[in-house]
């Protein structure tokens, strides 16, 4: 049976979606919420270039939550729960990459537990970083160990390629003053994805973290004039962060999450570099035998190349349309990791459905 998807904002992400639900056999794209004017009217197709579809993207949100579909893909910039609330009482699954990876210590969960059950459906949190280097994947490998002590999951960026200019500077802060960034929400915005992360590892590997997690924010500034999609970022400005994330178990760090986000890797103080595997994702598991495992290629080959198209945005997009198929198939409520059977992409279209001659 085809499951009708409701695509709910087109960034970066919802593009990617849009493309991987048109192609996924399972799936049918049957409504699409844009938050700009511009883009209302449009195909989604178009605006996802790759072609129209003949589903007309809209502001109408009601009008989406009351029309027939199975499951929403939830990507708008910031998440807002009551309206996920609407969109799971009316009886439609939920598949966003903002949240509730693992949410069962933070606010907000009885009244979305509610709202799964009111609707009879299914709110599962996926995507990239967090949602699948952070936690999916470390407790996969963590398999091929005895006695862990420690999981590392991290993530070397520039953040450059990044096609969000108001958010990297008015949000993340780069291009201002140390004194300004250590100012940033972005350790305590991320963190409520990240600390999802951490709990859902520990969990899982059958560990009781300390009540309080430790976090850590760090800052390079420009030592030369940088060019970025912000404009130039001035000698003494901030050039690059660093955010850390860490669970400990009686004072002893288990579990470590980190982003590194630089513009570019030159004329850094401190002169941090992307080393010599460049940009990257890594997952280290300290056990018996310990491991670390590199992902490449989630991230452009230039700067120019990710603001047209990012790579690991296109993963986080198609992370969430791979959720579906399993996110509808499972009990009612705040679906995690742990609960669903794992989930895979699918082939080419042109290779589905091949018999062998």
């Amino acid at each position: 049976m085809t499951i009708r998807v409701i695509q709910w904002a087109t960034g970066g992400v919802g593009r990617a979606a849009i493309a991987g639900i048109v192609d996924h056999p399972e799936l049918e794209l049957v409504g699409c919420w844009v938050h700009s004017k511009e883009k209302a009217g449009l195909d989604a197709g178009e605006i996802a270039e790759i072609g129209p579809v003949g589903v007309t993207a809209t502001q109408d949100a009601a009008a989406l939550i009351a029309s027939e579909a199975d499951c929403v893909l939830y990507s708008p910039v910031v998440a807002n729960p009551k309206e996920v609330a609407q969109i799971l009482r009316s009886g439609k699954n939920v598949v966003t990459p903002l949240g509730w990876f693992y949410p069962f210590a933070s606010g907000g969960v009885p009244e979305l537990e509610e709202a799964c059950e009111a609707g009879g459906v299914t709110l599962h949190g996926t995507g990239i970083h967090p949602g699948g280097i952070t936690e999916r994947f470390p407790i996969v490998l963590s398999a091929l160990s005895r006695a862990v002590t420690h999981i590392r999951a991290e993530e070397w960026s520039d953040i450059r390629t990044y096609d969000a200019p108001q958010v990297v500077g008015d949000v993340m802060l780069f291009g201002k003053t140390p004194e300004e960034a250590a100012a940033s929400p972005m350790i305590q915005m991320l963190g409520r994805g990240f600390n999802q992360s951490l709990d859902m590892v520990a969990k899982a590997l059958g560990v009781t973290l300390d009540a309080e997690k430790q976090t850590r924010h760090e800052v390079s500034v420009a030592t030369a004039p940088i060019d970025s999609p912000i404009g130039p970022i001035l000698p003494g400005r901030v050039a690059a962060q660093r955010f850390t994330w860490e669970g400990t178990v009686d004072g002893h760090v288990f579990v470590t999450a980190r982003t590194n986000w630089f513009m570019g890797d030159r004329n850094l103080d401190p002169a941090w570099t992307f080393g010599s595997e460049g940009e990257r994702f890594e997952i280290e598991i300290t056990g018996d035998p310990s491991l670390k495992t590199t992902f490449h290629g989630l991230h452009p080959d230039s700067v120019a190349e990710g603001l047209r198209r990012n790579k690991g945005v296109v993963a986080t997009g198609i992370h969430c349309v791979s959720a579906v198929p399993a996110t509808v198939a499972a009990a009612s409520g705040i679906r995690t990791y742990l609960d669903m059977p794992a989930y895979g992409g699918k082939a080419a279209p042109h290779l589905i459905g091949r018999t062998s001659q």
